[in-house]
């Protein structure tokens, strides 16, 4: 979009501008997960342990049922990256006190030190572009991504970032 693009002229987005927003976030998406990928590769984890580490880090003694919710996968799916978390000693899981049937979540301080050097890559890019655009195209670019979102996973955004799950 150049410069001289007005608000009003965003309303009237033709298929090809469309288009290439589409493919700037796949590429956006490529460049955001590559510093990661790259710690993580070394370790033989993926990307789905990546996103568990860094929610569980987000809400410590969050539920598995919690994460669920949250990642949108299946259950099988989810057990399998945490087995591995837990063997590895990354996370720990405990017996819910109130119900025995719920499983709680917690980094381990080797879970922490992961987690947190993935983070820092991510921060990095995030800061970086950040800067490079400008807090008002920081301010659009986060509310066209809320946008985005489907209603529940809006709510769900906006509790954890007023500290809730």
């Amino acid at each position: 979009m150049s410069e001289s693009g007005t608000s009003e002229s965003l309303l009237f987005l033709t298929d090809e501008q469309l288009r290439q927003g589409i493919e700037a976030m796949y590429f956006a998406y490529r460049g955001f997960t590559a510093d990661p990928d790259r710690i993580l590769v070394g370790l033989a984890y993926g990307r789905a342990h990546h996103r568990a580490l860094h929610f569980i880090a987000r809400a410590p003694g969050t539920t598995v049922n919690n994460l669920l919710d949250i990642l949108g996968v299946t259950k099988q799916s989810l057990n399998r990256v945490l087995r591995t978390l837990v063997e590895d000693g990354l996370v720990v899981s405990k017996v819910g006190k109130e119900d025995r049937r719920q499983r709680h979540l917690s980094l381990t301080e080797e879970g922490q030190a992961l987690e947190r050097r993935l983070s820092d890559a991510q921060r990095a890019r995030m800061r970086s572009a950040y800067r490079q655009a400008g807090p008002e195209a920081v301010a659009g670019f986060r509310t066209v991504l809320e946008a985005m979102m489907d209603p529940d996973m809006r709510r769900r955004y906006h509790a954890l970032r007023e500290g809730g799950v």
